[in-house]
Parts: structure tokens; sequence; C-alpha cells
């Protein structure tokens, strides 16, 4: 289980949502995963993310592309860039918490 912090992924995950992750899923685009994302530029780590799997890096397909889906608050590949395959932890399966349900492999509107 994961709990929401922060707003980057507004509108359709808010702050203190529970979602329920399969630790080792793979990756697919369009799915909301949960990511390690690298250190800031003091060398701190940051911590685990819920960000949405926009696709393979084309430079590099080894790697995966991972946005917010808020446009004004969070990190993701456009400020850090994308992200190795043993840095996506796990894929999130359901909300659990407060509004029990699916996710939307879109953005919601």
């Amino acid at each position: 289980m994961v709990r929401v912090t922060g707003s980057s992924m507004e509108p359709t995950l808010r702050e203190g949502d529970l979602l329920l992750a399969r630790a080792g899923a793979r990756p697919r685009a369009g799915r909301i995963a949960v990511v390690r994302l690298p250190p800031d530029s003091d060398g701190m780590p940051r911590p685990l993310s819920v960000k949405r799997v926009t696709g393979r890096d084309p430079a590099d397909p080894a790697r995966w592309w991972v946005e917010r889906d808020s446009p004004r608050e969070g990190v993701d590949s456009w400020l850090v860039g994308s992200l190795a395959a043993r840095d996506i932890l796990g894929t999130v399966l359901w909300r659990l918490w407060p509004r029990p349900g699916p996710l939307p492999k879109v953005p919601a509107a």
C-alpha cells in the first residue's frame, strides 16, 4: 500500500489517497507507478514517488519516461530524465481510499 503525499498527480490522485500497488510489476505506458527518482541537486535522496509512466525513452529503450499529471507541481522526467527499469518499483492497481476503484490510464481532465 502507498499513501499519496503532495499534489503532483492531481487531479487523478490527491493528497491522502491510499493506493494498492504491485511491487515488481512491469511498467506500461499510461499506468501509474511507484518510482525512485534520482537525488536532488544537493545529492539528497528524494522520497518514493507516484508518477504516470508515459513510455520508453526513445534515446534509450531500456529506460522509462515518467510524468506528473499536474502541470504546476512536482518532479518528473522533464526535470530529471528517464528512469532505469530498476527505479520503477511497482505499478498501482487500485485506489483503496477515499474513492475506491481503478485508476484511469490517461490523465484525468
